[in-house]
């Protein structure tokens, strides 16, 4: 409400005209999120994706009232973002190792017993054990903090303490590895390139600027170290809830790629069209859960805290690997 009356105070400023309610809630909308348009043409094209979104929102927000939807959509920092700059925040590259079989196992010496009992719930942020919600900006650098947040995680876990680790780190030194810093990267190359290079520096000593940029690591600012990987077998939810309950958060990879994924604001996330095979956005699973009688995994995504549920995502859990999120799961030995 008090942005509706700056908005609209701002407004009568410049303007004598008669103002709609969708006027207002732009306005109010760019003042939230402080958004500077160049031109007057750049505003009024961003108005309109806005208020195509805020449509859409409003439709199936209708649907979600009347129980047809399990979860809610809302007005966030990517409302007036189209579809080619949306796909740049989707740098994960694991589609392309998609096979018939499934991949590689790594070093299975964290194996749980299978069989073995689990509990109905998992949160591993109430261990003390997982960082704040981080921000990747423009830059399509998800892969690089989903192997950052595993390692936080199980450095913490296993090793005492809970480092703020650089992604900034794998965007400008792991491009030998396959990676290509803005452009996308791979969950386990990056994890080799940590074992292999001896160390991941920390946030503080290795800033994020959100671009690509030149190596700058130093072992003087090494917070965590990675002895290897292992990869789960692909498109397993019940190994993967498995490995979640007994060993710690595992970075994952889904299909993100529906503006009802770009405009989640809460509830479990359920796409009918989503991929249960094809992925293109890197996130870390926290943890699972159910509500409502709706299974769901609890991911932590990279989108800063303005987006989803303070910066997670209940994705639906035990309905054909949803959002293909059971595909290329990998968590870091430590």
């Amino acid at each position: 409400m008090k942005l509706l009356i700056m908005a609209a105070a701002s407004l009568a400023v410049v303007s004598c005209a008669s103002l709609s309610l969708e006027d207002l809630e732009f306005h109010a909308w760019k003042l939230k999120f402080g958004k500077v348009y160049r031109t007057p043409e750049e505003e009024a094209r961003r108005k309109d994706i806005w208020l195509s979104t805020r449509r859409r929102v409003l439709t199936h927000n209708i649907l979600a009232d009347q129980g047809i939807k399990t979860y809610r959509t809302g007005i966030n920092h990517f409302s007036d973002m189209d579809d080619e700059e949306y796909r740049g925040l989707l740098g994960d590259l694991a589609l392309s190792n998609v096979t018939a079989s499934p991949p590689e196992q790594g070093d299975m010496s964290l194996r749980p017993q299978q069989g073995a009992e689990l509990p109905a719930a998992v949160d591993w942020r109430k261990s003390g054990c997982v960082t704040g919600v981080k921000d990747q900006g423009s830059c399509g650098s998800c892969w690089a903090f989903s192997v950052t947040g595993a390692l936080e995680s199980h450095t913490c876990i296993y090793k005492g303490g809970l480092p703020s680790l650089s992604e900034q780190q794998l965007v400008d030194c792991s491009r030998s590895y396959g990676n290509e810093g803005c452009n996308g990267g791979y969950k386990h190359k990056a994890f080799q390139y940590v074992s292999d290079n001896g160390g991941i520096d920390t946030e503080a000593s290795y800033p994020y600027e959100g671009q690509d940029s030149y190596c700058r690591f130093t072992k003087s600012g090494i917070g965590a170290y990675c002895r290897g990987y292992n990869k789960l077998p692909y498109g397993d939810e019940g190994t993967l809830q498995t490995y979640l309950a007994n060993v710690g958060p595992v970075s994952v990879s889904v299909d993100a790629g529906h503006k009802s994924f770009r405009q989640y604001s809460s509830g479990v996330y359920y796409e009918s069209d989503c991929s249960s095979s094809k992925t293109n956005h890197a996130m870390l699973a926290v943890g699972y859960g159910t509500e409502d009688g709706q299974d769901y995994w609890l991911v932590k995504n990279s989108w800063g805290v303005r987006w989803g549920e303070q910066g997670y995502i209940k994705m639906a859990r035990n309905r054909g690997n949803q959002c293909a999120i059971a595909c290329f799961p990998v968590y870091p030995l430590v």
